[in-house]
C-alpha cells in the first residue's frame, strides 16, 4: 500500500472509531456510569499513559523550544476544549445529530487552510464538500431525540463549538506533522491537556463508582480510551502528514453514516428514508472529494 493509500485507510479507521464512539460515550454518560468531565479525564489520563509508554519504542526527537508553545496551544484546542464540548454536547443530543454537526468541520478547515496554509481548492472538491454538507444539514434538521431528558439545541451548540475547536487544532498541528513523528507531539499534547485539567477534574474521577460498572460499561470505557482517543489521535496525524488538511477534514462526512448505523443497531436511534437519503448524499460527497486527487495522479 502506497503512502496515500495508507493515509486514506488511516482516515477511514479514525472515522470508524469516532463513529462508534458516539453511542458508547453517550450510553455510559446518560446511564450514570460517568460524568462528561469524568470521561474527559479518563480519556486524557489513559491516552497520556499509553503515548508515553509507547514512546520508548520510537526514536527520540529533539524538540525546538519554540514548538513547546505550539504544543501547548494545540492541546488547548485539540484536547481540552475539543473533548469537553464534545462529551457535554453528546450528553444532551443524539449520536446522529452530533456526528452530523461535526461535518461542519471541513468547511471551517477549508476556510482556515486557504488563509493560513495557502492551500488551493479544486472545483470538484468544493462540489463534493457542498453535497456532503447538504446531506449532513438535511439530516440534522429532520430529526429529534427519543430521549426526553435531552436538550438537542444546547447539545448541538456544544458540538458546534467542539467542531470549531477541532478545526483550529488541525490547522495548528499541520506543520508539526511535517516536522515530528506523531508520537512525539501527541504525547506532549496529552500531557499538557492532562496537566491543565487535572486541578479541576481529579474530583470527577474520585467520584466514579466503579462498583456499578457492568461488562458493557467496562467495554465501552476501554473502547473510548483505547480506540476513540489513543487510536484516533495517533492515526489522524499520520494521515495529515501525507494529505491536505482539507482532505483530512472531508472524511468526517463518514461519521454520520457510521454513527447512525451503529446507533440504530444498538437501539439508540431509528432509521428512516430521510436518514438514508442524507447518508447517500454524504457518501457521494466524500467520493468526489477523494476521487479528484487520484485521477490527477498527485498527492493532495
Amino acid at each position: 500500500m502506497n503512502s496515500r493509500g495508507f493515509a486514506l485507510f488511516a482516515l477511514f479507521m479514525v472515522q470508524l472509531l469516532y463513529g462508534l464512539n458516539y453511542t458508547f460515550s453517550k450510553t455510559i454518560i446518560n446511564e450514570g456510569f460517568i460524568s462528561p468531565s469524568g470521561l474527559v479525564m479518563m480519556r486524557l489520563l489513559g491516552a497520556a499513559i499509553l503515548f508515553w509508554l509507547f514512546d520508548v519504542v520510537f526514536p527520540k526527537e529533539k524538540i525546538e523550544r519554540k514548538d513547546f508553545i505550539t504544543f501547548f496551544i494545540a492541546a488547548i484546542f485539540g484536547v481540552v476544549i475539543n473533548m469537553m464540548f464534545f462529551l457535554k454536547g453528546l450528553e444532551l443530543t443524539t449520536p446522529i445529530h452530533a456526528s452530523s454537526i461535526m461535518t461542519i468541520t471541513p468547511i471551517i478547515i477549508l476556510i482556515l487552510s486557504v488563509f493560513f496554509l495557502k492551500e488551493k481548492v479544486t472545483l470538484i472538491k468544493v462540489i463534493g464538500i457542498v453535497i456532503a454538507f447538504s446531506g449532513a444539514i438535511y439530516l440534522t434538521l429532520n430529526g429529534d431525540s427519543p430521549r426526553k431528558a435531552d436538550n438537542v439545541l444546547l447539545g448541538n451548540t456544544y458540538i458546534l463549538l467542539n467542531a470549531t475547536s477541532y478545526s483550529i487544532y488541525i490547522i495548528i498541528i499541520k506543520k508539526l506533522t511535517q516536522k515530528y513523528h506523531p508520537f512525539t507531539f501527541i504525547k506532549w499534547l496529552f500531557l499538557f491537556g492532562l496537566l491543565m485539567l487535572m486541578p479541576f477534574g481529579y474530583s470527577d474521577i474520585a467520584e466514579i463508582d466503579w462498583g456499578i460498572y457492568n461488562n458493557y460499561a467496562w467495554g465501552a470505557l476501554i473502547f473510548v480510551v483505547l480506540g476513540a482517543t489513543f487510536g484516533t489521535y495517533f492515526l489522524n496525524p499520520l494521515a495529515l502528514k501525507t494529505l491536505k488538511a482539507s482532505t483530512v477534514g472531508a472524511f468526517i462526512y463518514l461519521q454520520p453514516a457510521i454513527a447512525g448505523a451503529f446507533a440504530v443497531f444498538m437501539g439508540v436511534e431509528h432509521i428512516d428514508l430521510i436518514k438514508i437519503f442524507a447518508i447517500l448524499l454524504i457518501f457521494i460527497g466524500v467520493y468526489l472529494v477523494i476521487l479528484a486527487p487520484v485521477k490527477k495522479k498527485k498527492i493532495e
